[in-house]
């Protein structure tokens, strides 16, 4: 079930009035109901895989609070990430490593065959592995008190809101928000309908008026001139930011409707001064995640050698997929071990190699996570070599802009459009279906041939493109600056004016066609 769809407004003005006519034990039992009813609206086979994960976990967390041996509490948390991550790996990722080692074969003159599966990828696995991760690994540090109620820890788990798409909610963040009574609220109800209805006009008048002049450009790049490729990659960039931070403001508006809060997972990413500032503002939940459970354990910027050589190993096979060229993976390889002697031959320098590495191997699992392809590979690879030639560069440019004595906004202006013009370059790789498609649809951007407006098809999806991507930015700076949120929230008069124009919005604008959020595929 997804949230522009007829089925969904049906079940949420059924779910509505029965939730706030419910308390305690019943309403709890009726949240986990419905949750179950909206995902196995999609296909109810992929239920039995949520609720397999849903009662490992929560027995796994009952043992590891009753036991003090440090080795059976460590088999525990084993059981734990074997089975999210089994499944993870079986229905997301079998084909991919099957179809990889193959290719790595034959790249070295072996003849290998593939025995691929017809496997449907579950929507929100992702997603739901790692909610459910965080807790078990949680409670094995003793960070988080463990969950006796099942009907409560399943409810967090399955909670539909969230449930395919994120945010990624922590349990320490959620499951004490399940004590609490939630009794109605018109100030709930008045700014979770604003975020709600927000997040519609992201999705279906942004996001969804964009996607077919996107899907035109990256269907066969060859055909258009440079311009018309460059607004492609343009309102590709604002497509997927308005499908996904749209899904996130009506999941975080529906919670707060039903009396929960949901941390924020978007702020303006795109008015980021540099890298690390962008994974702070994009997907917030994602890249909180992976710094607290696996950027920190690998070692974070503190010294260790297990980033370095995963990185290593990792590059060899990336290089080799991409080139099928075996030879190059092995310098490659020969570099990194080199890196790896000088850097280690100092404590200064060991520091700095493995804090790259860290950073490298955390952004090439991100990628991955994202999708089974070497190409979000490659895009998590652009965004840790972004991050390490940040950390590189940033004492050398500051001293040269210090030097020259640029004004601050000057300094402010060229850094954005420097990470915008990056994040849209590892865009292309992310969203083209394969490394010929990207590398075409790169190089018919720099040839700079037929860069005119006139050489430009569709022109009104390009005028009506820019327009609502103009309206996009226009009411973010205005908030970020000025937080007109909150006088909306207090003022009557402007709630009721705000709203009355979302809808005209969203009625002019709008695409509804059922289309799915882009998310769900990862």
């Amino acid at each position: 079930m997804i949230f522009n769809s007829l089925a969904f407004f049906v079940f949420i003005a059924a779910f509505l009035p029965l939730y706030f006519s419910m308390k305690g034990k019943s309403r709890l039992w009726l949240c986990l109901i419905g949750s179950y009813i909206f995902y196995g609206w999609w296909d109810w086979r992929f239920l039995s895989l949520i609720v397999f994960s849903t009662c490992i976990d929560y027995f796994v967390g009952l043992q590891l609070d009753q036991t003090e041996d440090e080795a059976k509490r460590k088999r525990l948390l084993t059981i734990s990430m074997v089975v999210n991550l089994g499944f993870l790996a079986f229905f997301k990722y079998f084909n991919f490593f099957i179809d990889s080692f193959t290719n790595m074969l034959q790249s070295w003159g072996y003849e290998g065959s593939t025995t691929s599966l017809d496997i449907i990828l579950p929507v929100g696995i992702s997603f739901y592995t790692f909610q459910s991760m965080s807790y078990t690994i949680d409670v094995y540090y003793r960070k988080l008190a463990v969950e006796k109620d099942f009907i409560r820890f399943a409810t967090f788990i399955s909670f539909f809101p969230q449930l395919v798409a994120g945010p990624i909610v922590r349990a320490s963040d959620f499951l004490p928000q399940f004590q609490k009574e939630r009794t109605f609220s018109w100030d709930r109800l008045t700014t979770g309908l604003g975020q709600i209805l927000w997040g519609f006009f992201k999705k279906v008048a942004v996001a969804d008026s964009l996607a077919p002049y996107v899907d035109q450009c990256f269907q066969e790049p060859g055909m258009f001139g440079s311009l018309h490729l460059l607004i492609g990659i343009i309102f590709y960039s604002f497509q997927i930011y308005c499908d996904f931070s749209g899904y996130s403001d009506i999941a975080i508006g529906l919670a707060r409707v039903l009396g929960f809060d949901f941390p924020e997972n978007f702020r303006t990413p795109y008015f980021s001064k540099n890298f690390s500032e962008f994974w702070k503002r994009w997907h917030i939940s994602l890249s909180s995640w992976l710094q607290d459970y696996l950027y920190i354990p690998l070692g974070g910027n503190r010294n260790g050698s297990f980033g370095s050589w995963f990185f290593i190993i990792l590059f060899y096979v990336l290089t080799v997929v991409m080139t099928g060229w075996w030879w190059l993976g092995i310098i490659g390889v020969g570099m990194g071990i080199w890196a790896y002697w000088y850097y280690n031959s100092s404590t200064a320098r060991q520091k700095n190699l493995a804090t790259y590495a860290n950073l490298m191997v955390t952004m090439l699992l991100g990628g991955l996570w994202h999708g089974a392809s070497w190409a979000f590979v490659f895009w998590g690879f652009l965004h840790g070599a972004y991050l390490v030639v940040q950390r590189l560069a940033s004492p050398f440019w500051n001293k040269v802009l210090n030097a020259i004595k640029t004004p601050m906004f000057i300094q402010n202006t060229l850094a954005i459009a420097m990470v915008y013009f990056f994040t849209c370059l590892a865009w292309v790789y992310f969203r083209a279906p394969d490394f010929e498609v990207a590398n075409n649809f790169i190089m018919g951007i720099a040839s700079l041939e037929q860069f005119s407006f006139g050489a430009v098809m569709n022109k009104f999806q390009v005028v009506k493109g820019f327009l609502l991507i103009g309206l996009l930015l226009a009411v973010e700076v205005t908030d970020l600056r000025y937080e007109y949120h909150e006088v909306i929230r207090t003022q009557a008069v402007f709630r009721v004016v705000s709203f009355a124009i979302l809808l005209w919005l969203i009625s002019f604008f709008g695409t509804f066609g059922n289309n799915s959020f882009i998310y769900f595929q990862f």
